[in-house]
């Protein structure tokens, strides 16, 4: 018999829910950097999130990239 697997969405870990909302942050941010047309454009309703995401990015990319290394390592020690 084998054993049950629980498998949860990032939704329900709060480590894969950080993990997402960081790529996310730093893809939008490179996005941006790259084709600014692309992100600037939508700045309301759903796609006015990404346009959020790389406004964090740029603003606070110091504190978003010692977060990114952060979870790297725990990712690997762990």
């Amino acid at each position: 018999m084998v054993p049950y697997e629980q498998k949860f969405s990032a939704l329900f870990n709060f480590q894969s829910l950080l993990l997402v909302v960081l790529l996310t942050i730093c893809t939008c941010t490179f996005l941006r950097a790259q084709a600014p047309a692309l992100v600037d454009r939508n700045k309301t309703g759903f796609m006015g999130l990404f346009w959020k995401a790389a406004r964090i990015g740029e603003r606070l990319s110091p504190y978003v990239s010692l977060a990114c290394f952060v979870m790297a390592f725990q990712i690997l020690m762990y």
